[in-house]
Protein backbone atom coordinates (compact mmCIF):
# COMPACT_ATOMS: atom_id res chain seq x y z
CA UNK A 1 0.00 0.00 0.00
CA UNK A 2 1.29 3.43 -1.08
CA UNK A 3 -0.18 6.54 1.82
CA UNK A 4 -0.33 9.82 -0.34
CA UNK A 5 -0.81 13.00 0.93
CA UNK A 6 -3.21 15.17 -1.06
CA UNK A 7 -3.07 18.79 0.15
CA UNK A 8 -3.42 22.61 -1.62
CA UNK A 9 -4.54 25.80 -0.56
CA UNK A 10 -8.43 26.73 -0.92
CA UNK A 11 -8.98 27.33 -4.83
CA UNK A 12 -6.70 25.56 -5.42
CA UNK A 13 -8.05 22.65 -7.35
CA UNK A 14 -7.34 20.01 -4.96
CA UNK A 15 -10.66 18.43 -5.18
CA UNK A 16 -10.47 18.41 -8.87
CA UNK A 17 -7.12 16.51 -8.84
CA UNK A 18 -8.66 14.06 -6.38
CA UNK A 19 -11.45 13.67 -7.97
CA UNK A 20 -9.18 12.50 -11.02
CA UNK A 21 -6.59 10.29 -9.34
CA UNK A 22 -9.97 8.18 -7.58
CA UNK A 23 -11.33 7.87 -11.64
CA UNK A 24 -7.23 6.52 -11.98
CA UNK A 25 -8.38 3.90 -9.58
CA UNK A 26 -6.77 5.58 -6.18
CA UNK A 27 -8.59 4.85 -3.15
CA UNK A 28 -9.40 8.32 -2.01
CA UNK A 29 -10.21 9.03 1.57
CA UNK A 30 -11.57 12.79 1.63
CA UNK A 31 -11.01 14.47 5.29
CA UNK A 32 -13.19 17.21 4.46
CA UNK A 33 -16.24 14.55 3.58
CA UNK A 34 -15.14 12.73 6.94
CA UNK A 35 -15.06 16.08 8.73
CA UNK A 36 -18.99 16.73 8.00
CA UNK A 37 -19.95 13.02 8.66
CA UNK A 38 -18.29 13.54 12.06
CA UNK A 39 -20.65 15.92 13.25
CA UNK A 40 -23.60 14.80 11.68
CA UNK A 41 -26.84 15.19 13.85
CA UNK A 42 -26.95 12.49 16.39
CA UNK A 43 -23.06 12.33 16.31
CA UNK A 44 -20.87 12.60 19.49
CA UNK A 45 -18.78 15.25 17.87
CA UNK A 46 -22.09 16.98 16.90
CA UNK A 47 -22.51 16.77 20.50
CA UNK A 48 -19.15 18.44 21.41
CA UNK A 49 -19.09 20.93 18.68
CA UNK A 50 -22.84 22.59 20.76
CA UNK A 51 -21.22 21.95 23.89
CA UNK A 52 -18.13 24.26 23.32
CA UNK A 53 -19.58 26.38 20.66
CA UNK A 54 -23.49 27.01 21.80
CA UNK A 55 -26.55 25.70 20.08
CA UNK A 56 -27.00 29.41 17.66
CA UNK A 57 -24.00 27.02 15.49
CA UNK A 58 -26.84 24.72 14.51
CA UNK A 59 -29.81 25.48 11.80
CA UNK A 60 -33.58 25.01 12.82
CA UNK A 61 -33.38 21.65 11.79
CA UNK A 62 -30.86 20.63 13.87
CA UNK A 63 -27.85 20.30 11.86
CA UNK A 64 -24.39 21.84 11.89
CA UNK A 65 -24.59 25.46 10.44
CA UNK A 66 -21.64 25.82 8.71
CA UNK A 67 -21.68 29.47 7.19
CA UNK A 68 -22.21 30.49 10.84
CA UNK A 69 -19.55 28.40 12.71
CA UNK A 70 -17.17 29.34 9.83
CA UNK A 71 -17.33 32.58 10.63
CA UNK A 72 -16.85 32.29 13.94
CA UNK A 73 -14.11 30.62 13.94
CA UNK A 74 -12.33 31.70 10.83
CA UNK A 75 -12.21 35.28 13.11
CA UNK A 76 -10.46 33.60 15.75
CA UNK A 77 -7.35 31.55 16.17
CA UNK A 78 -8.66 29.87 19.53
CA UNK A 79 -12.01 29.51 18.24
CA UNK A 80 -10.52 27.65 15.44
CA UNK A 81 -7.90 25.59 17.84
CA UNK A 82 -10.68 24.57 19.88
CA UNK A 83 -12.80 23.32 16.99
CA UNK A 84 -10.02 21.59 15.82
CA UNK A 85 -9.24 19.74 18.79
CA UNK A 86 -12.84 18.27 18.58
CA UNK A 87 -13.20 17.21 14.69
CA UNK A 88 -9.14 16.05 13.88
CA UNK A 89 -9.17 13.07 16.32
CA UNK A 90 -12.19 11.86 15.03
CA UNK A 91 -11.53 12.46 11.21
CA UNK A 92 -7.67 10.68 12.37
CA UNK A 93 -9.92 7.74 13.49
CA UNK A 94 -12.23 7.43 10.73
CA UNK A 95 -9.42 7.81 8.07
CA UNK A 96 -7.63 4.78 9.70
CA UNK A 97 -10.79 2.21 9.48
CA UNK A 98 -10.78 3.30 5.76
CA UNK A 99 -7.29 2.81 4.96
CA UNK A 100 -7.46 -0.19 7.02
CA UNK A 101 -10.36 -1.40 4.57
CA UNK A 102 -8.31 -0.73 1.74
CA UNK A 103 -6.34 -3.53 -0.04
CA UNK A 104 -2.71 -4.09 0.20
CA UNK A 105 -1.82 -3.13 -3.44
CA UNK A 106 -3.66 -0.05 -3.12
CA UNK A 107 -2.75 3.81 -3.81
CA UNK A 108 -4.77 5.56 -1.46
CA UNK A 109 -4.83 9.10 -1.32
CA UNK A 110 -5.73 11.06 1.41
CA UNK A 111 -6.79 14.28 0.37
CA UNK A 112 -6.24 16.77 3.78
CA UNK A 113 -6.50 20.63 3.65
CA UNK A 114 -4.47 21.22 6.63
CA UNK A 115 -1.63 18.72 6.11
CA UNK A 116 1.41 21.63 5.93
CA UNK A 117 -0.70 23.61 8.97
CA UNK A 118 -1.15 20.29 11.37
CA UNK A 119 2.24 18.75 10.49
CA UNK A 120 1.11 15.69 8.71
CA UNK A 121 3.58 15.14 5.80
CA UNK A 122 5.48 12.34 8.15
CA UNK A 123 2.38 10.31 8.11
CA UNK A 124 2.78 9.43 4.10
CA UNK A 125 5.17 7.74 1.82
CA UNK A 126 4.98 10.76 -0.30
CA UNK A 127 2.96 13.53 -0.24
CA UNK A 128 1.09 16.14 -3.47
CA UNK A 129 0.69 19.47 -3.75
CA UNK A 130 -1.60 21.29 -5.29
CA UNK A 131 -0.23 24.31 -6.36
CA UNK A 132 -1.99 27.40 -7.36
CA UNK A 133 -0.81 31.54 -6.96
CA UNK A 134 -2.69 33.45 -4.23
CA UNK A 135 -4.05 35.60 -7.04
CA UNK A 136 -5.66 32.76 -8.28
CA UNK A 137 -6.76 31.08 -5.78
CA UNK A 138 -8.89 34.88 -5.11
CA UNK A 139 -10.18 34.81 -8.12
CA UNK A 140 -11.43 30.93 -8.26
CA UNK A 141 -13.14 31.86 -4.52
CA UNK A 142 -14.62 35.20 -5.49
CA UNK A 143 -15.50 34.05 -8.68
CA UNK A 144 -16.77 30.65 -8.38
CA UNK A 145 -17.73 30.18 -4.46
CA UNK A 146 -19.30 33.37 -4.43
CA UNK A 147 -17.11 34.47 -1.63
CA UNK A 148 -16.29 38.22 -0.80
CA UNK A 149 -12.91 39.21 -1.20
CA UNK A 150 -12.58 39.87 2.40
CA UNK A 151 -13.57 36.29 3.35
CA UNK A 152 -11.56 34.42 1.11
CA UNK A 153 -8.27 36.52 1.91
CA UNK A 154 -9.33 35.35 5.75
CA UNK A 155 -9.83 31.86 4.13
CA UNK A 156 -6.59 32.46 2.59
CA UNK A 157 -4.36 33.55 5.62
CA UNK A 158 -5.99 31.02 7.79
CA UNK A 159 -3.95 28.38 5.76
CA UNK A 160 -0.30 27.39 5.37
CA UNK A 161 1.71 29.70 2.47
CA UNK A 162 2.27 28.33 -0.40
CA UNK A 163 5.82 28.31 0.34
CA UNK A 164 5.08 26.29 3.26
CA UNK A 165 3.15 23.35 1.38
CA UNK A 166 5.73 23.54 -0.97
CA UNK A 167 7.91 22.76 1.54
CA UNK A 168 6.09 19.18 2.50
CA UNK A 169 5.72 18.29 -1.19
CA UNK A 170 7.41 15.16 -2.97
CA UNK A 171 5.41 16.38 -5.95
CA UNK A 172 3.75 19.49 -7.21
CA UNK A 173 0.97 19.91 -9.74
CA UNK A 174 0.76 23.25 -10.75
CA UNK A 175 -2.86 24.12 -11.21
CA UNK A 176 -2.86 27.92 -11.93
CA UNK A 177 -3.83 27.36 -15.60
CA UNK A 178 -6.98 25.73 -17.37
CA UNK A 179 -8.57 22.54 -16.16
CA UNK A 180 -7.01 21.02 -19.89
CA UNK A 181 -3.55 22.10 -18.77
CA UNK A 182 -4.34 19.93 -15.81
CA UNK A 183 -5.40 16.40 -16.45
CA UNK A 184 -2.20 15.32 -18.07
CA UNK A 185 0.25 16.24 -14.96
CA UNK A 186 -2.37 14.43 -12.99
CA UNK A 187 -2.00 11.33 -15.22
CA UNK A 188 1.93 11.88 -15.07
CA UNK A 189 2.03 11.62 -11.42
CA UNK A 190 -0.36 9.09 -11.10
CA UNK A 191 2.04 6.73 -13.17
CA UNK A 192 4.62 8.25 -10.65
CA UNK A 193 2.62 6.81 -7.41
CA UNK A 194 1.43 3.78 -9.35
CA UNK A 195 5.05 2.98 -9.95
CA UNK A 196 6.18 3.38 -6.38
CA UNK A 197 3.26 1.48 -5.38
CA UNK A 198 4.53 -1.71 -7.41
CA UNK A 199 8.59 -0.87 -5.66
CA UNK A 200 7.01 -0.98 -2.39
Amino acid sequence: MLKVGLTGGIGAGKSEVSRMLAGYGAVLIDADRIAREVVEPGTPGLDAVVEAFGTGILTSEGTLDRPKLGSIVFADSERLAALNAIVHPLVGARSAELERAAGPDSVVVHDVPLLTENGLAPLYDLVVVVDAAPETQLDRLVRLRGMTEQEARARMAAQATREQRRAVADLVIDNDGPIDALEPQVRSVWAELTRRAEAG
